[in-house]
């Protein structure tokens, strides 16, 4: 029997380098290495891996704080509008940065949509753009030194 640490181990490894699509594609997949698990088990590993599943792409790793800041030097610009706001990236990069913002949740930031090179940022009642630029400075150091004031 396999302990905890290899199979999870495996699961990272498997996830990371292939598209999974479904918990039956990642059994047969560890089954492949010699490992078995019931959907139940997949299940609470995946759950304790902060691994989520995305529509259309199947499961994701947790993004790490190093990958954030590779991510924020994509960031092109901020402004804002009442309570809205809209991020500039590079292009391709919004999906990953919008994606990484709905998953460390602000109280300023209701919500986001994004494109293939803009992110529009849906404030909060009561929160101001100052509050809410605080909030993603936690997740993109240096955002606040990309804000375009009209």
């Amino acid at each position: 029997m396999q302990n905890i640490e290899s199979r999870q181990q495996a699961i990272k490894e498997i996830i990371g380098s292939q598209q999974i699509k479904s918990q039956g594609e990642l059994i047969e997949q560890i089954r492949l290495r010699g490992i078995e698990a019931t959907q139940a088990t997949l299940s609470r590993d995946l759950k304790a891996l902060q691994i989520i599943k995305v529509k259309g792409e199947g499961y994701m790793l947790p993004v790490t704080s190093r990958q954030n800041n590779q991510l924020s030097s994509g960031i092109k610009s901020i402004e804002f509008s009442g309570q809205i706001g809209l991020i500039s990236t590079q292009i391709g990069l919004a999906p990953a940065l919008a994606y990484v913002l709905d998953h460390h949740p602000s109280e300023p930031l209701m919500g986001t949509i994004a494109g293939d090179d803009s992110i529009l940022l849906v404030l909060r009642e009561g929160f101001s753009p100052a509050q809410t630029l605080d909030a993603l400075s936690a997740v993109f150091p240096g955002i606040k030194d990309l804000v375009i004031h009209k």
